[in-house]
């Protein structure tokens, strides 16, 4: 009997009990479902966080209070008021500051805000004028915080698209509209392009306002949440590090630097820890998601062990009819391949539809990794060999005498 043969006669059986053979498939079904969908999602979240990073700015470096250690984050002189706007323009006046382009400082804190009878909790913040070209920044209508804005501590405020929607309702036009921010009352000068976002990374549920205005009317306040710096190109991003970083050590007063009061972080610092983390995270899920295969397995090894059980006749016969041990291990080995193939291939569609459907009700991206299909494949196959190896050499190793014999 040829290996075609083999395969056949092995889809023919599985064929005689297609109940039991779906029960068999179910459990590698759902776990390579399970761990395609979950890896699918995992790299769509990852490349969201990381497209979300890249709109931040180009070239972005953020300094804020604290100084970075191993074991987290522990403030230094202040904690977390040890970086004020005087810093900031010290940057940007500074001859030193040959790899820098832009500087921009920013305070931030969520409040209450209503306009009318409606009401929102958001992020407001304090910025300067530079702050809309280095956040890449682009207005959907109106104008942005202006330096006169900042030098009169005016009562103005650019609204982002999700606040706007929450106070004013979807396609209105509130420029020029009264809000009012912990009880006081601005006007609405402009509204933000939207770059999407959820949660703390929601870039369109933000307010700002002029910096000045945040810090002494707002929340009574001297210093900064982060500095924003554009460096002069991706090049000199490592020099823009150094050269910030020694400036303020000297500007406060630090001499060892590990004693600094102030961290600097890059996007690509950022990324990385983003992508650390959601990497993580879908490793986790899916190594959770895998253990369903395991039991797939052991459901499989089951129901190959019931067959060996009720076609000991069979065996029986064909050993008294000189097939040799070989042939009867491949022969129930096959099935149970066929039985994990064929589940794994249902899984891989069930997986790649369940993450599509999930990634358009969430508004992420659509993303399967041929590598996760390949995986899958190998597993499936895996799991037949392995769980299929002993109900195959339990069925080669019978004795044609007994098998006949048995009722």
């Amino acid at each position: 009997m040829d290996f075609k043969e083999l395969i056949l006669e092995s889809l023919l059986t599985l064929t005689l009990n297609k109940v039991r053979t779906g029960l068999a498939m179910l459990g590698v079904i759902i776990g390579i479902g399970s761990v395609i969908a979950l890896m699918s999602l995992g790299q769509a979240s990852q490349k969201s966080i990381e497209n979300q990073i890249k709109s931040l700015g180009a070239n972005l470096l953020t300094v804020t209070p604290g100084a970075l250690r191993s074991e987290g984050i522990r403030g230094a002189g202040g904690g977390v008021t040890t970086l004020t706007e005087a810093d900031a323009r010290a940057i940007k006046d500074s001859s030193q500051m040959t790899t820098v382009k832009e500087v921009a400082a920013e305070f931030r804190r969520n409040t209450q805000i209503t306009a009318g009878r409606n009401n929102t909790n958001s992020s407001v913040s304090g910025v300067t004028p530079d702050y809309v070209s280095i956040r890449n920044i682009s207005l959907a209508s109106g104008s942005f915080i202006s330096q006169s804005n900042l030098n009169a501590l005016s009562k103005v405020a650019v609204l982002g698209p999700q606040v706007a929607e929450d106070l004013f309702g979807q396609n209105s036009n509130p420029i020029a509209s009264t809000i009012r921010i912990n009880g006081i009352s601005f006007t609405v000068l402009g509204v933000t392009q939207s770059k999407g976002g959820s949660g703390f990374m929601n870039q369109d549920d933000v307010i700002y306002v002029p910096l000045t205005t945040a810090q002494k009317i707002l929340f009574g306040v001297n210093y900064v949440s982060s500095i924003y710096i554009e460096a002069n190109g991706e090049e000199v991003m490592d020099q823009a590090r150094d050269q910030i970083g020694y400036f303020l050590l000297e500007r406060h007063k630090i001499k060892d630097p590990s004693q600094a009061d102030f961290s600097i972080m890059s996007q690509e610092d950022i990324l990385s820890t983003a992508s650390e983390v959601t990497g993580t995270f879908t490793t986790l899920l899916s190594g959770i998601a895998a253990i369903s295969l395991v039991v797939g397995g052991i459901g499989i090894m089951n129901i190959m062990l019931v067959s060996v059980t009720e076609r000991t006749r069979e065996i029986g016969l064909r050993k008294a009819l000189g097939a040799k041990k070989k042939l009867i291990t491949t022969q129930f080995l096959l099935e149970a391949i066929v039985i994990t193939f064929l589940g794994g291939l249902t899984g891989i569609v069930l997986g790649i539809g369940v993450s599509f459907l999930i990634s358009k009700s969430v508004g992420l991206a659509f993303t399967i990794s041929p590598s996760s299909i390949l995986l899958a494949f190998g597993v499936s196959a895996g799991i037949g060999i392995v769980f299929g190896w002993y109900p195959a050499r339990k069925a080669s190793n019978m004795q044609a005498i007994e098998a006949l014999r048995y009722e």
